[in-house]
């Protein structure tokens, strides 16, 4: 199978490519890329001057299956993931059942291979039933697919267990996964503590809750001499604890969201749950620290916590509502609008937090567009406008506080082992 894209522009998170070029794919990987490649192919993409990025990789993705399909499933949410540019996603263990035992991680495997219009990579729990009472055999969870671990949803409750995880981690290779949040502080909140939460007389959430686990665990990896990566940063205090812990040579990486890039508490309102997440939407002076940290590298990767909900789980009651935005469709254009078009990063950055960072951390053949590479590409229409419409998301979760907003870019094409997986395109394709 041969596939020509012509007229490329190619943002590559390492190696620099002048004006347009075209790039050949064949059975799957990328055999030549060259300003004028002559020949015959299956299928031509004239990409009339879009901007082609090494498709999206999400290290924080739920899709809900097993258990939860009402939400969400694994064809529904890769389909949704394909038109938001990613190529690869990693699913977050907390299923029904938890993805905590080889039967259930084989399981998720066979409904990935049947379903899935992309590739996803299960992420396994780090104790069992996601209790923090025994650690999960994570070797033989390897051994099986699953390419990283993480409790989502809670964090490690017993440091001493998390001690022993990342102790197991250093000597196996492991990449541990943990949501920091205490669990006595965020009790019974709802949204950020804060100027919202005194107007709408709502329980909020304290950046201390976030900020006491980062700093925790940090010192626990530390210790152990061991990696850690932090899910989900949403405090200028959290970003500030992981940049002294780089300084200081502890082995700590992290992620931010497109909402924590993009929003703050001050969108809130009564009724609008879809805005409610965790951790929440924090305020200005957080989420202008958040794109610094960003900016300067002390948060490596962009990743959605893709989180989408049934309209019967939110509501209007923002005590009952279920926390989490479904936010994997609209990433790219928020994130190209704040960072790049409004804001300070180039391209290659941001193709480096969206693809290439992500890979390293995961240890996949991804994240670049050179020759001999699998052809996993997202082609994005940077001129194009886009206002986010909830009923138009492909995944079955319509949380979206984006619903009504304006942003630049869209992805025509999504392109995994050389397949166009998703098109919306306003070329001309020959």
């Amino acid at each position: 199978m041969k596939l020509l894209l012509k007229a490329c522009r190619i943002i590559d998170p390492v190696d620099d490519y002048q004006g347009l070029q075209d790039i050949m794919v064949i059975d799957g990987r990328i055999k030549e890329i060259s300003p004028e490649i002559a020949g015959e192919a299956d299928r031509v993409i004239n990409a009339g001057g879009c901007h082609v990025f090494p498709g999206f990789i999400d290290m924080h993705t739920h899709l809900r299956e097993p258990g939860y399909e009402k939400k969400e499933t694994v064809r529904t949410g890769t389909m949704a993931a394909a038109k938001g540019g990613y190529t690869a996603v990693c699913c977050m263990p907390n299923t029904k059942p938890a993805i905590d035992r080889p039967e259930r991680l084989q399981e998720l495997e066979r409904i990935i291979e049947k379903d899935a219009v992309i590739k996803v990579y299960p992420i396994a729990a780090i104790t069992e039933e996601q209790g923090s009472m025994k650690l999960t055999d994570m070797d033989e969870l390897k051994a099986m697919g699953a390419i990283a671990f993480s409790d989502d949803g809670r964090p490690v409750l017993s440091a001493s267990l998390l001690r022993k995880a990342l102790q197991e981690a250093r000597a196996q290779g492991h990449l541990i996964i943990e949501h920091c949040e205490e669990l006595s502080l965020a009790e019974g909140g709802a949204i950020n503590e804060g100027e919202m939460s005194r107007q709408l007389g709502i329980k909020g959430i304290p950046g201390l809750s976030e900020e006491l686990n980062v700093q925790r665990d940090i010192q626990i990896a530390a210790e152990t001499g061991a990696g850690i990566h932090i899910a989900h940063v949403s405090t200028a205090k959290a970003a500030d604890i992981i940049r002294q812990a780089k300084k200081a040579g502890i082995r700590a990486t992290c992620e931010v969201t497109p909402h924590h890039i993009d929003l703050t508490e001050a969108i809130i309102r009564e009724g609008f749950t879809d805005c409610k997440v965790n951790p929440p939407l924090r305020e200005e002076h957080d989420r202008a620290a958040l794109v610094a940290a960003l900016d300067d590298g002390t948060i490596d990767v962009i990743a959605t916590d893709h989180a989408p909900h049934h309209e019967d789980d939110k509501g209007q009651d923002f005590y009952k509502a279920a926390f989490g935005i479904s936010g994997i469709e609209t990433a790219f254009s928020v994130c190209y609008t704040r960072l790049t078009a409004d804001g300070p990063m180039s391209l290659k950055a941001l193709a480096a937090k969206m693809s290439y960072n992500p890979a390293r951390l995961l240890s996949l053949e991804a994240g670049r567009i050179k020759v001999g590479m699998p052809a996993d590409l997202a082609v994005a229409d940077l001129e194009k406008t886009v206002i986010i419409e909830k009923d138009a998301l492909v995944s079955k979760g319509r949380n979206t506080p984006f619903h009504g907003r304006q942003y630049k870019g869209e992805i025509v094409y999504t392109i995994v082992n050389g397949k166009v997986v998703y098109e919306n395109s306003i070329q001309n394709d020959k």
